[in-house]
């Protein structure tokens, strides 16, 4: 019996107890959410802030298109510089919408006394290395006393060599890295993969080669043979320019359009290019040491927005893993 009474004694505080552990809990379930709510807020604010910056941006400064370059030329002879790096495909910096801009604006300047076009890319768009090379022939003959180089860095292959190939004079470094003049198509084949794995392929097409190198059906040998007379086709568009800018200057005994990659070294004995040199050197011999960089540069708001894009993502990185704090 007294074991009994003790129980029903202890049996309200125990109540009690619980009770308050289940206020604590919600107690500090609301604190919690408050905190949650609170950074949102900030965050919110902190958004709708950037978003005022970058419309009042876009409504009073605009677009830089280029127009900065005056104000770095003063009237005295320079050396117009335009850089191709990255990759040539369209959209990106090295596409030929921006390159040629970049040309045109440096050749009608009249303060240009030559052009260096710096080149380091390992390649890109057979079409988008074409517009480049074309504008720069049609630009050289309407602007006929100012003379155009190439100057590669680290690597002028494949596309990179097609435009470099326009240049009056190719500049590179021992170590530069020349040639890869040739066309590549890549893909896979993953039909004995399916076999080993029981995957079975379904594919219904209107045209019997709509499925051209399909990677999941076995290899057609008429439509590899027809997709090798199309690589061809764009290697002899790539060979005929490359014979257009460099001339005679080519050896003749050697194989230059099979694809290979030679040193810089290698390059000159080869007529791939002419002398060692760099964009500095250049505008020394043409006695116009005032380089002025001719690469026109995004606009003002897409710069701000892969700033605010790159912060922004960040933030939100480390909120998610609980590293954001707002005190």
């Amino acid at each position: 019996m007294a074991d009994s009474e003790s129980e029903l004694n202890q049996t309200p505080a125990s109540a009690s107890g619980q009770s308050q552990n289940v206020i604590d809990r919600l107690v500090f379930a609301a604190l919690k959410e408050q905190v949650r709510a609170r950074r949102w807020r900030v965050f919110y604010m902190l958004f709708f802030i950037v978003y005022l910056t970058v419309v009042t941006l876009v409504l009073f400064v605009g677009k830089d298109d280029g127009g900065g370059i005056a104000g770095k030329v003063s009237g005295d002879k320079h050396t117009a510089l335009v850089k191709l790096s990255g990759v040539i495909a369209s959209g990106e910096p090295g596409g030929s919408d921006t390159i040629i801009a970049g040309l045109k604006s440096a050749f009608e300047h009249g303060d240009t006394a030559g052009i260096v076009i710096e080149i380091n890319l390992p390649g890109g768009s057979p079409v988008q290395s074409a517009y480049i090379f074309d504008e720069i022939m049609r630009l050289k003959q309407q602007h006929e006393s100012v003379p155009l180089y190439a100057v590669v860095t680290d690597i002028a292959a494949s596309g990179g060599y097609f435009v470099a190939a326009a240049a009056d004079k190719i500049y590179v470094n021992k170590s530069s890295l020349i040639g890869s003049i040739g066309v590549r198509l890549d893909a896979f084949g993953f039909v004995e993969l399916m076999e080993k794995i029981g995957v079975e392929r379904r594919l219904l097409t209107a045209g019997e080669n709509k499925a051209l190198f399909d990677p999941f059906l076995p290899e057609n040998n008429a439509q590899k043979a027809h997709l090798q007379s199309m690589l061809n086709q764009v290697h002899g568009h790539f060979i005929e320019a490359v014979k257009q800018g460099r001339g005679d200057r080519l050896d003749a005994s050697q194989d230059l359009f099979s694809g290979l990659i030679w040193s810089g070294e290698q390059s000159l004995t080869l007529g791939l290019a002419d002398d060692y040199g760099t964009t500095r050197s250049v505008a020394r011999e043409l006695e116009a040491e005032k380089i002025i960089d001719f690469t026109p540069e995004s606009s003002l708001l897409e710069r701000v927005a892969d700033r605010i894009g790159s912060g922004a993502g960040r933030y939100i990185s480390e909120y998610l893993r609980g590293g954001f704090s707002v005190n």
